[in-house]
């Protein structure tokens, strides 16, 4: 009887050691086949990015990963080194290896148009003054946060008491349209030499009229919000952090 459990156990024993030098051999197997093939490490895209991502935001969609050299594209990139001020130009989809072509300065995303409108959502219209958004540093590809603010009514227990929220979270912007200004004339400096090339300290002249991509519910708080309260915008790129939808009031500045 025990020789039989002995020979038992033995036998289940050998089946697992069996069973993990067989997936262990598999592995090695991938490995050794890649390596056989002057393999690349490359940044391939794990989760869809949508258009305008930029690349501070981008390190959290993609991950490098040794192909074979021969499938990897002679622009693909290996690290993110070099690509701060850049946007992605279209959507990057999961599984593509990230290419140069893809990341593109926001000016340039500006001028193609290129910025595509999320499946489901529709495009909208406001008007902002520049100290409202940033100092009207955006350009379409960037996500914003909304504030709305309401002198009162904004909560119901307290309807006399002011109120601000940050009531939508990274709105894609798709449009920006400012009046034309005249160039600014260079300043000279403390030293008297003109402020250097492309350093542009003028403030922010004229309205703006921004256009950004929601579902139907949030194009209908902006309506409002424009309409009977006032709006607030940052710039809150897709990895911002979110604290959840607290309710700014005079008891809670100070705090």
């Amino acid at each position: 009887m025990k020789s039989r459990v002995l020979a038992g156990l033995a036998a289940v024993v050998l089946a697992l050691i069996g069973a993990i030098l067989v997936v262990s051999y598999a592995q090695g197997a991938d490995s050794r086949a890649v390596q056989g093939l002057d393999p690349v490490a490359v940044l391939v895209v794990k989760k869809a990015v949508p258009a305008g991502t930029s690349v501070a935001a981008l390190a959290a969609f993609v991950a490098s990963e040794e192909l074979p050299g021969k499938a990897v594209t002679k622009s693909a990139l290996k690290n993110l080194d070099g690509q701060a001020e850049k946007v992605t130009a279209v959507e990057l989809l999961p599984g593509e290896q990230l290419v140069a072509e893809r990341l593109v300065a926001p000016e340039a995303l500006k001028s193609s148009g290129s910025v595509r409108v999320p499946e489901g959502l529709q495009e909208i219209s406001f008007q902002v003054d520049p100290q409202r958004v940033v100092g009207g540093k955006v350009v379409p590809g960037d996500h914003v946060g909304v504030f709305i603010s309401m002198k009162a009514g904004g909560i119901e227990a307290k309807p006399d008491k002011e109120t601000t929220q940050l009531s939508i979270h990274k709105v894609l912007v798709t449009g920006v349209q400012r009046a034309p200004v005249a160039a600014p004339t260079p300043q000279p400096s403390a030293t008297g030499s003109a402020a250097g090339p492309g350093e542009d300290t003028s403030l922010p002249t004229g309205m703006l009229l921004l256009t950004v991509a929601v579902n139907d519910v949030n194009a209908a708080k902006i309506v409002f919000a424009s309409e009977f309260a006032t709006l607030w915008l940052s710039k809150e790129p897709l990895d911002a952090k979110e604290s959840g939808p607290g309710i700014m009031q005079k008891s809670e500045v100070y705090k």
